[in-house]
């Protein structure tokens, strides 16, 4: 019972730090993203109602995601 115990103790703890790990690289992807644009993706987006930036923005996300969920999933 203990070792059950502290097997799922163990792969909680793993999950929490791999989404920790993984919201950090997504997190700096993004911000590297930003910079990288030579325009403020934040105005196109909330002031002009870049529609299409948008959808990229969206879709680029959805990507890196499950690039580094792969990455961390092995």
């Amino acid at each position: 019972m203990e070792l059950l115990h502290s097997l799922k103790l163990e792969y909680l703890l793993s999950t929490v730090i791999y989404a920790i790990v993984g919201m950090i690289c997504f997190g700096v992807s993004f911000v590297v993203f930003n910079k990288l644009m030579p325009f403020s993706v934040r105005k196109e987006i909330e002031d002009d109602q870049n529609t299409a930036l948008g959808l990229i923005i969206g879709a680029m996300m959805i990507g890196i995601a499950v690039i580094i969920a792969a990455a961390i999933h092995g």
